[in-house]
C-alpha cells in the first residue's frame, strides 16, 4: 500500500534473510536515495518491521510488515544561496537545467557552500526529501567539471517516478564529448563491467570478474585535428561510466587528468570534456514524454570552433 509519503511492504518467502535496509531500497525504486539516509529513516524510527524498530541490519522472516514513512518536503537547514544555472523546463513538481562546469551537485567533504542544492533552494524554495538533508530534489548526479542538463524533483512523489525511471533504464540520455584520439570505428559500444578501483578509492575502473553491467554506445558526430567529437549514449548510469570506457578504448575524455593522463590536457582545456546533453523522460504527473537538450557550454563550444569544428550545430 503507497499514498504518497507512507508505504507498506510485506515480506514474500523470497526475501527471508534480507537486510531490512536492502529490502526498503529495492522496494521503494529509488535510485537516488543512498543506504546512510535509509539507515537514518530506520534509525528515526520512520521504517518500523511489525510496527516496532528494527536495525538496518535485520534479516528479514516470512510475512514481515514493513511501514515506511518517507520524509516530508524538505524544510533544510542547509543556506539557499544565489547559484548560477540554466534553467530549461520548470514546473510544480519539477526542475529541470543545465549544469555549469565547475559547479558541485551537493554538499560533501570540502563543499559546504556554493553547490548546485544550495542554489535550488533559492531557486525554487520547496524540494523532494528523500534525498535526505544534504541532497533535497537531488534525483541523479554529475561530476563537478561534467556540464549539462539535470533533473531535480519539488516533491517525493515525482522524486519516487524519476527514480523509478532511471532503474528500470526509461530514461534515456545522451552526451557530447571530445575525445584525446578516436575510437576504432564510427559506430561502436563498449560494454565493460564497472566497479570501484582496487586500489585507489575514490576511482572506479574496468571490473571485468565483479563490476556491475555498464554499456556505452559512440557514434564520431566529427574528426577534429586534435580532437574527436563523439556522441555517446548510455545504458546504463554507473558512477564515471564514459570517462572509464573512453579511457579503455584508448581515447579518454579531453581534459580528463583522472583517467586520461596528462597528455590529454592542453593550454585551452580548463576541465573534463564532457557535456550532459540530452535527457528524455516520461513526466511523473502527466505522463508525458519529454526530450530537453541543453547546448553546449561556451568552453567545449570554443575548442570546437577553433579546431575548425561546427560548434553552432549544438547551441
Amino acid at each position: 500500500m503507497q499514498n504518497g509519503l507512507n508505504h507498506c511492504f510485506v515480506a514474500k518467502a523470497v526475501n527471508v534473510g534480507q537486510r531490512l535496509d536492502v529490502f526498503v531500497a529495492h522496494n521503494l525504486q529509488l535510485s537516488a536515495i543512498s543506504r546512510t539516509t535509509i539507515k537514518n529513516l530506520i534509525n528515526s524510527g520512520r521504517i518500523q518491521v511489525n510496527n516496532q524498530q528494527k536495525k538496518a541490519s535485520y534479516h528479514l522472516a516470512a510475512d514481515d510488515i514493513v511501514n515506511v514513512s518517507l520524509l516530508p518536503a524538505v524544510s533544510s537547514k542547509l543556506t539557499a544561496e544565489k547559484v548560477f544555472f540554466k534553467p530549461l523546463f520548470e514546473d510544480d513538481d519539477l526542475i529541470v537545467l543545465s549544469k555549469p562546469p565547475g559547479l558541485v551537485v551537493h554538499p560533501a567533504c570540502g563543499h559546504s557552500s556554493g553547490t548546485l542544492v544550495h542554489g535550488l533552494l533559492h531557486h525554487c524554495r520547496n524540494l523532494s526529501g528523500i534525498g535526505g538533508k544534504l541532497r533535497p530534489g537531488i534525483v541523479h548526479r554529475l561530476d563537478k567539471d561534467t556540464s549539462g542538463v539535470m533533473i531535480a524533483a519539488k516533491n517525493d512523489q515525482a522524486h519516487q517516478s524519476l527514480s523509478g525511471q532511471f532503474k528500470e533504464r526509461e530514461i534515456k540520455k545522451i552526451y557530447l564529448a571530445l575525445l584525446a584520439g578516436s575510437p576504432p570505428a564510427v559506430d561502436g559500444t563498449v560494454d565493460l563491467p564497472i566497479g570501484r578501483h582496487p586500489v585507489s578509492r575514490k576511482k572506479m575502473a574496468v571490473r571485468r570478474k565483479d563490476g556491475r553491467e555498464a554499456v556505452t554506445h559512440w557514434h564520431i558526430v566529427e574528426s577534429l585535428p586534435f580532437f574527436t567529437l563523439v556522441k555517446l549514449k548510455l545504458d546504463t548510469g554507473r558512477t564515471h561510466q564514459i570517462r572509464v570506457h573512453m579511457a579503455a578504448l584508448g581515447c579518454p575524455v579531453a581534459g580528463d587528468s583522472v583517467y586520461g593522463g596528462k597528455q590529454v590536457n592542453g593550454p585551452d582545456i580548463k576541465r573534463q570534456c564532457l557535456h550532459a546533453r540530452q535527457l528524455s523522460f516520461n513526466h511523473p504527473r502527466s505522463g508525458k514524454r519529454l526530450r530537453i537538450v541543453a547546448p553546449l557550454w561556451q568552453d567545449i563550444a570554443l575548442l570546437i570552433k577553433n579546431s575548425g569544428g561546427k560548434a553552432d550545430d549544438f547551441s
